[in-house]
């Protein structure tokens, strides 16, 4: 079964920083690509960035380079993405997402607010 659990989301200052991680269980976390998602107040649900099996980073939007890492650890089986210079508009909910055989699987999420 299927498995991610998201944690490490909650508040942070304009400017400041959160590290986001997935535990990822029951299948080969190694082998997958892994991604996180974004849903923001108002909008779809957005690609942020995905990482290959090699630990080589796609970011796809434009306000994540320089701002955003993806990153993994194939030994711990656990996704992060270290996020630095937060703005309000980074506010929302980030999910984990894997597609494995052919089924999409999403975390819960966890929310991240900036604010002052």
């Amino acid at each position: 079964q299927v498995q991610l659990v998201e944690s490490g989301g909650g508040w942070a200052q304009p400017g400041g920083s959160l590290n986001i991680s997935c535990a990822a269980s029951g299948f080969p976390f190694s082998i997958a690509v892994m991604s996180w998602f974004r849903q923001v107040p108002g909008n779809n649900r957005e690609l942020v960035a995905a990482i290959t099996k090699f630990g080589e980073a796609v970011h796809y939007r434009d306000f994540v380079p320089g701002r955003f890492t993806i990153s993994r650890d194939n030994v711990k089986s656990t996704l992060y993405l270290q996020m630095n210079n937060l703005t309000r508009a980074d506010t929302g909910v980030y999910y984990c997402y894997v597609k494995w055989n052919g089924n999409p699987y999403w975390g819960q999420g966890t929310q991240v607010t900036v604010s002052s």
